[in-house]
C-alpha cells in the first residue's frame, strides 16, 4: 500500500489503489495521482508511450481500452 514515485525524481505517479492485477508482468494501473503525474505521447495506435510528468523519465505504456472494465484504460 501506498504511493508509487518516479525512480528518477520522486514525482508522485500513482496510488496503489488504482493498481490491479493484469496478464502483464508489469504492475497495472487505471488511473494517475494527479493530472500532471504522467506525460503521453501516442507511440501507435492503441498505445500511449508514458512519461514521468515532471522529469520526463521513460515509465512505459498505456494500452487503450485494456483496462479491467470496457473502455478503461491501463498504464
Amino acid at each position: 500500500p501506498g504511493i508509487y514515485v518516479c525512480a528518477k525524481c520522486g514525482h508522485e505517479l500513482f496510488s496503489s489503489r488504482s493498481k490491479y492485477e493484469h496478464s502483464s508482468p508489469w504492475p497495472a494501473f487505471t488511473e494517475t495521482l494527479h493530472g500532471d503525474s504522467v506525460a503521453k505521447r501516442e507511440e501507435r495506435p492503441g498505445a500511449l508511450k508514458v512519461t514521468c510528468g515532471k522529469c520526463g523519465n521513460g515509465l512505459g505504456h498505456e494500452f487503450l481500452n485494456d483496462g479491467p472494465k470496457k473502455g478503461q484504460s491501463r498504464f
